[in-house]
């Protein structure tokens, strides 16, 4: 029997795509920016790293929420409300001339952004055929990673041309065309599951989520022997594990356990997330290195940052389609070991190396998420029943966000404390004047990248395996 085909699928897409691109965006888009807000705002760089943290942060505290209330109401319903949360918030975010509104802004727009991640993969893999997903599936997750990486390079082109506030600014135009798209094209019935919420497990994750970000945000700056640190870490896991027991016994948990029983979807979900964790090692450190250490202009290394996205938004929808003819496990495979050879490439980085080398290892690195994530999220979303959409579009957007969070708090940690080892005093900043530390402590960060990558490989070879064993059973 032939699949009921929606024919307004594409508009659908490029409405939650633009959405999509926008969330993500947003996540890593102020990075470069932040020395700007610092001073015009007079604040410490230690406080306006906040503008980008509270963001992260929030979107991993709702993501899984709303992804549950999105299977109970439809995930159709909120995205449109998260929709115009996230336009809502760019616009506070705009207006702020302090730190607290600017904040308060962020809070508004990750909690739109969390309702458009937890629903825009559920909404596609409803909307489009089984013969169609792998390639909307890829645009879609083009979209993310685009979002993820370009930040940056996006920045850049804005900041050499306009204040610092259009970054937020640019959300509206293009955020009032997506929403009419998506009101106009997107059904106004679909399937619902009506559930009880999980309102104590979500508390408790909210908990372990505050105390786990807590630790490493504030243990950057006081240090991860410092006690109070320790101890953070050591209730979060403490209070990760009662959040675990709890959903093992209830009726209708925030996540549904069941869910990782599923090879595919498990493997999948921490491919993903050790990719995002290997993507963002260079994200945070390619500022510094062509900035700083090459003297190239944040506009000009803007255009160099593009390569990967524009490479990325190529491959990712030929990848998607390619998917849906040949074992997709087989891609992913592929993908990942273009990225560890751009990962290696990023080893040899110096204050010589020339500007093809560095397009084309930023290149390879597009090439090879194009491939990756396509397959992967078709795969980790195919493998779930209709009525766990939701959450499992919820759960491989925690994935990413966790990834990406975890890629710069921990690539800033391994770069500061090896360039402190090379210049034997505590470092926590770029040194001027002394670019070769900066270059060693790259390529001792990066060297991590490289065997973070290679654990993404390993977890795709085995989920290869474990599938060849299930189809011959």
């Amino acid at each position: 029997m032939d699949e009921e085909v929606n024919p307004r699928r594409w508009l659908i897409l490029i409405s939650v795509g633009i959405f999509t691109l926008m969330s993500t965006l947003d996540g890593s888009i102020v990075n470069i920016a932040l020395p700007i807000i610092s001073k015009n705002l007079n604040i410490g760089m230690n406080m306006a790293e906040w503008v980008v943290s509270i963001y992260l942060v929030t979107i991993c505290i709702f993501l899984l929420m709303f992804g549950k209330i999105a299977d109970s109401i439809g995930k159709i319903k909120v995205f449109k409300i998260g929709s115009i949360t996230f336009i809502v918030g760019s616009i506070i975010c705009g207006l702020s001339n302090n730190l607290i509104w600017l904040l308060i802004g962020r809070v508004v727009q990750a909690t739109g952004a969390s309702m458009a991640m937890a629903t825009n993969n559920g909404i596609i893999t409803q909307t489009f055929p089984r013969s169609e997903r792998g390639y909307a599936l890829g645009y879609i997750g083009s979209f993310v990673s685009i979002g993820a990486i370009a930040g940056p390079g996006i920045g850049g082109l804005i900041l050499g041309h306009f204040h610092w506030s259009y970054i937020f600014w640019i959300n509206i135009p293009i955020g009032i065309v997506a929403l009419i798209l998506g009101y106009v094209n997107l059904p106004k019935q679909e399937p619902k599951n009506p559930v009880k919420f999980d309102k104590k497990g979500f508390m408790v994750y909210f908990v372990t989520l505050l105390l786990f970000f807590g630790a490493i945000f504030i243990g950057q700056a006081v240090g991860f022997s410092n006690p109070y640190i320790i101890a953070a870490f050591v209730l979060s896991i403490a209070f990760f594990w009662y959040f675990l027991h709890l959903e093992k016994k209830i009726s209708d948990p925030m996540i549904e356990l069941r869910i990782f029983k599923n090879h595919n979807f498990t493997l999948g979900l921490v491919a993903g997330f050790f990719i995002f964790v290997t993507n963002f090692f260079f994200n945070v450190l390619s500022p510094f290195y062509l900035q700083n250490a090459l003297g190239i202009a944040a506009s000009t290394a803007g255009y160099i940052l593009m390569a990967f996205p524009l490479v990325q938004v190529v491959v990712a929808p030929i990848s998607g389609k390619i998917s849906a003819k040949v074992n997709p496990i087989v891609l992913t495979i592929i993908g990942l070991t273009v990225i560890e050879i751009a990962q290696i490439g990023y080893l040899f980085f110096n204050l010589q190396t020339q500007i093809w080398f560095i397009l084309l290892c930023i290149g390879l690195n597009g090439l090879g998420n194009g491939l990756f994530q396509a397959p992967n999220n078709t795969m980790i979303m195919s493998s779930v029943e209709p009525k766990d959409l939701g959450i499992a579009g919820g759960l491989n957007a925690l994935s990413r966000n966790l990834g990406m969070i975890i890629g710069v708090s921990l690539s800033t940690t391994i770069l500061f404390l090896s360039m402190s080892q090379f210049y034997g005093k505590s470092v926590t900043t770029y040194i001027d004047g002394r670019a070769d530390i900066f270059i060693d402590g790259m390529r001792v960060t990066m060297t991590f990248a490289v065997v973070i990558c290679l654990v993404a490989i390993l977890m795709s070879v085995i989920r290869l395996i474990k599938s060849g064993r299930s189809q011959n059973e």
